[in-house]
């Protein structure tokens, strides 16, 4: 293998990982944290959901790069 295809490589594992933590750190936003605001702030249970909806998508397309 030559260093270009090495670095190529090893850049795209950075990217990936990078989209994968960032996919998850939007899930466990979804999961965890936005329903304790949510019910700090007194917001309805269909908005919460909304949002948890329009957070899960960016976590999807976040980890699909």
């Amino acid at each position: 293998m030559n260093s270009t295809n090495l670095a190529t490589s090893v850049k795209s594992a950075k990217n990936n990982n990078t989209a994968l933590l960032l996919g998850a750190g939007l899930a466990v936003t979804s999961m965890i944290i936005l329903p304790a605001f949510a019910m700090r702030l007194g917001l309805g249970a269909s908005l919460t959901g909304a949002l948890r909806i329009a957070l899960m998508k960016a976590s999807t397309k976040a980890a699909q790069g």
